[in-house]
């Protein structure tokens, strides 16, 4: 049924969430608190102010999310996405993740609503940094001009990036098929775009292991693996 819809669609985008990095291992930050943090939830020290109150618990947090990055690889759906993209089955991706497996498995067109936690940035005056250098041996957070260096990321307080929306916003225009892989559809304003793409007229997939609030929206829902529904679709795909 997925790959009949993306035969017969003009302009494919996906939607992609935590569960699409979950099956490259990478472990959810919102359980991370299992004897982690004593007792603290993770979601405080992604917030803007952790920045000021918590500054060491801060960073602390991040430099665990940077090395989960870097422990774990893109998996079999981040490669075929790049390769839908390659062939032109697929227009671009609008993702909440921050880890940066889909350029690493290739994509190029990518709207990251929620950041970049490849990068760092100085606070003050604005220069990038690769996320490495959060880690030991190095653990530099502070910059050449005395600024913050922080994480590329869009923490609880702030505003998404103008850039990410405008090309979201690109990417929604002309869509007729929006595929949703690995997200609750519960964090917003990202959770929106699946919901204007079906009320502009495209068709709606669902793929996530757990229902979400759009399922009956949907023209397709399927509670199943990404990796194992990806890879099926595409084998169609290259039989036809």
């Amino acid at each position: 049924m997925l790959s009949e819809l993306l035969k017969e669609a003009r302009s494919t985008v996906i939607f992609s969430g935590a569960g699409m990095s979950t099956e490259s291992g990478l472990q959810d930050f919102r359980s991370a608190d299992r004897g982690m943090w004593n007792n603290r939830n993770p979601i405080e020290l992604a917030d803007i102010e952790a920045i000021n109150s918590n500054r060491s618990e801060f960073i602390r947090f991040y430099q665990w999310r940077i090395q989960e990055m870097l422990n774990h690889q893109p998996n079999e759906g981040h490669h075929i996405l790049a390769k839908w993209e390659s062939k032109g089955l697929i227009k671009g991706i609008i993702t909440q993740n921050v880890e940066n497996y889909h350029e690493q498995a290739g994509t190029r067109k990518l709207a990251k609503l929620h950041g970049d936690l490849g990068t760092l940035r100085c606070m003050s005056c604005d220069k990038q940094f690769e996320s490495q250098i959060y880690l030991p041996p190095v653990e530099r957070n502070s910059c050449s001009c005395g600024g913050f260096i922080r994480p590329n990321v869009v923490l609880f307080g702030e505003m998404l990036s103008q850039a990410s929306i405008d090309l979201a916003e690109n990417l929604l225009q002309s869509t007729d098929l929006f595929i949703v892989l690995g997200s609750s559809l519960q964090v917003s304003p990202a959770n929106q775009f699946p919901k204007r793409a079906k009320q502009r007229g495209a068709r709606l997939v669902i793929v996530n292991r757990d229902p979400t609030p759009l399922d009956n929206y949907a023209d397709l829902v399927i509670n199943l693996s990404i990796g194992e529904v990806l890879s099926k679709a595409d084998q169609k795909l290259e039989k036809s």
